[in-house]
């Protein structure tokens, strides 16, 4: 079995790890191709070495520029390495640019697409990511969902029942794989904060482009500060956010991107997490930490309704809403988030490919060849 694993921005790489050393464990012949859409080394370098997986063999060095001309060079500079490649399986992840940018050249060639966490849906069609799970799923043919919840979408949506197939959550095999690492690390003893920190990471334009929504957000952030430590590792392109509009961070801690065993150790220690992250709202629901996820809107509803997630849209709120959180004392992990969705992908994809030459040795224009 040949797979072709396409990974490009930060989110991806946990969602690979699982699936690839999954399928190293049955000899699958595995190329991973990396977009170059995240390229400095701590939004991506660093995780394939704390995640255990090796360096992408390709990198397509896109670098960073409006969504139009990142997914046009993805697709100029994938096309001609899918052909000579020509995998039996081409893998996307999440919701990216470059998931969408990948699924559109495999599907024109012919290529059997996997989306790995399949179903997900905001319904806010502002977000980029919400244009990019839409089309993917529906050019994938394989649909590999993380839960549910995200099956019963894809069926309402007219995806055929053959292909959409309940995985788990790969994001969830990665912090459990990470985690004794993480803690290991003593990342949080060094910044010298205890169990009442709170971490912070905030990037999507919704919450960092709009100047006096940045101004609310900061605000807040500095209230919450002057009660207990709160550290934010902060984004390149919030960075720069706050610079051009002079906000003053008070009492925050602000760092540089850190690894993913940093971030990891971060939030076990928390008290609580605010975000916009999609995956935060997950790892803080498997670890039992409250997640206040500044948004209208999330596409992984089930962290709300089995998990520790809160949608906290109205920055003012955020002061009021850390002093009023607490810990879960076991946490609750949706089904299927147990460490091994990266093997329940692997058996999805070969079980696929033998039914494939199954129906091809069985066809009678095989029989009459023979």
């Amino acid at each position: 079995m040949r797979l072709l694993h396409v990974v490009g921005a930060r989110p991806n790489f946990p969602k690979l790890a699982p699936v690839y050393r999954a399928a190293a464990a049955v000899g699958a012949e595995q190329v991973i191709v990396h977009t170059g859409q995240h390229y400095d080394d701590q939004l991506s370098g660093a995780f394939f070495r704390d995640l255990g997986i090796p360096a992408p063999e390709i990198n397509l060095l896109v670098g960073s520029e409006t969504h139009a001309v990142q997914t046009a060079r993805i697709m100029e500079r994938f096309e001609p390495l899918l052909l000579a490649h020509r995998p039996d399986w081409v893998l996307v992840y999440g919701d990216v640019n470059s998931t969408m940018a990948a699924a559109l050249v495999a599907a024109k060639l012919g290529i059997r697409i996997a989306h790995v966490e399949a179903g997900l849906r905001s319904y806010d069609r502002t977000m980029p990511e919400e244009i990019n799970r839409m089309v993917t799923d529906r050019l994938a043919d394989l649909l590999l969902t993380p839960s549910r919840d995200a099956d019963e979408t894809l069926r309402a949506e007219g995806e055929p029942e053959e292909e959409i197939v309940f995985v788990g959550n790969v994001m969830i095999d990665s912090l459990l794989y990470a985690l004794p690492a993480a803690r290991a690390t003593r990342f949080r003893h060094q910044l010298g904060v205890d169990g009442r920190a709170v971490v912070v990471t905030l990037h999507r334009p919704s919450n960092v482009d709009d100047p006096d929504r940045l101004r609310a957000l900061v605000a807040s952030l500095r209230e919450i500060a002057t009660e207990r430590p709160v550290i934010f590792p902060i984004h390149p392109r919030t960075r720069q956010r706050i610079s051009d509009a002079r906000l003053d961070l008070g009492g925050v801690t602000a760092l540089q991107p850190v690894t993913y065993l940093q971030m990891l150790d971060l939030i076990f220690g928390a008290q609580a997490v605010i975000t916009d992250s999609g995956g935060l709202q997950e790892e803080t629901t498997a670890l039992g930490i409250p997640c206040l996820t500044v948004r209208e809107n999330t596409e992984r509803p089930v962290t709300i309704t089995e998990g520790t997630n809160r949608l906290a849209p109205n920055p003012l709120e955020l002061p009021g809403l850390v002093r009023s959180s607490g810990r879960a004392h076991t946490p609750r992990r949706p089904e299927g988030w147990d460490g091994h969705a990266g093997e329940r992908i692997v058996h999805a994809l070969a079980t696929r490919i033998l039914r494939a030459h199954a129906a091809a040795y069985s066809s009678p224009g095989y029989a009459a060849a023979v």
